[in-house]
C-alpha cells in the first residue's frame, strides 16, 4: 500500500511549465536539499540513457535541487546492482525517464530496486515520472513500439496512463483508435489521458489528484470523458 506521493507526466518534461509539477514535487519530498534519483532505464533500448540522464540532471538543478543523481539502472541484471539499490533507498524523489516503457517495466518488476522503491515510497518518498516512467506505474501498459499491452508495476490499480494526450488524443485520428483500442482491450480500466507539459500529483486528500502544468488530464471511465485542467483535482485510487 502506497502512503508516499506519486507524480505522473504526459511528457515533453524539462522544460516550460514541466517547472510546476516538479517543483511541487520536490516541495512534497523535503525540499531542495534531499536526494534526487533518477532512473534512465526507459532511453536504454536506443542508448540514450546517458545523455537523458544528464538533462535531468540538470533540470532539477536548475529547480534548485542539490543533491541529483542519474543511477546506472538501465536494465533487469542492474536492477538488482546493492549500490542502485542502496541510492533508492537514500532518495527521498525517484523519478522515471521516458522513453520505451515496456523495456522499463520488465527492467524493475521483481528487481530489488523496485522493492526499494516501494519502500522509500511508503516512508513518505516521491515516486514518478514522465511519459514510459509515469505509464509503469499503473496495473496495465500499452507499449505503442510493441503494439500491446503489458502488466505495469500495479502502484495505480485497473488504469492505463495515455501520454503525450494532446498529441494523441481526440484531435489526432490515431489517437482515436489508440484510445478505442484500450477500450476495446479494457472496458472496465480508467484511461488516464496526461498532456504534455502537464503533471498531476495525489497531493489533495484520499485518492484524489491535482493537476499542474499546461494542460489537463483526462479521464476515459466506461461512456465518460472528463478533462482536468491546471489546478483542478480528480479522483484515482492508489494500491
Amino acid at each position: 500500500m502506497s502512503t508516499g506521493y506519486i507524480l505522473l507526466e504526459g511528457g515533453a518534461e524539462f522544460g516550460g511549465r514541466m517547472e510546476q509539477p516538479d517543483r511541487r514535487a520536490l516541495q512534497l519530498a523535503g525540499g531542495i536539499h534531499v536526494p534526487v534519483a533518477i532512473i534512465p532505464a526507459a532511453a536504454a533500448p536506443d542508448n540514450n540513457h546517458v545523455r537523458a540522464g544528464e538533462n535531468g540532471i540538470r533540470w532539477f538543478r536548475s529547480l534548485g535541487a542539490k543533491e541529483v543523481a542519474s543511477l546506472p539502472l538501465i536494465d533487469r541484471q542492474s536492477a538488482d546492482r546493492p549500490d542502485v539499490v542502496e541510492a533508492l533507498t537514500r532518495a527521498r524523489f525517484i523519478y522515471m525517464l521516458g522513453g520505451f516503457p515496456g523495456h522499463l517495466a520488465e527492467s524493475l518488476a521483481g528487481s530489488r530496486s523496485w522493492e526499494a522503491i516501494l519502500s522509500a515510497n511508503r516512508d513518505g518518498a516521491v515516486v514518478g515520472g514522465s511519459s514510459a516512467g509515469a505509464m509503469v506505474l499503473c496495473q496495465h501498459l500499452y507499449d505503442p513500439y510493441a503494439g500491446v499491452l503489458l502488466p505495469g508495476l500495479n502502484l495505480i490499480p485497473n488504469a492505463c496512463i495515455i501520454p503525450h494526450h494532446n498529441r494523441v488524443g481526440k484531435n489526432n485520428r490515431s489517437g482515436k483508435n489508440w484510445i478505442a483500442q484500450l477500450h476495446s482491450l479494457l472496458p472496465d480500466c480508467t484511461l488516464v489521458g496526461i498532456d504534455e507539459q502537464t503533471g498531476a500529483i495525489n497531493d489533495a486528500g484520499a485518492d484524489r489528484w491535482t493537476v499542474y502544468g499546461k494542460g489537463a488530464v483526462t479521464l476515459y471511465q466506461e461512456n465518460r470523458i472528463e478533462p482536468y485542467p491546471e489546478n483542478q483535482t480528480f479522483y484515482l485510487p492508489i494500491g
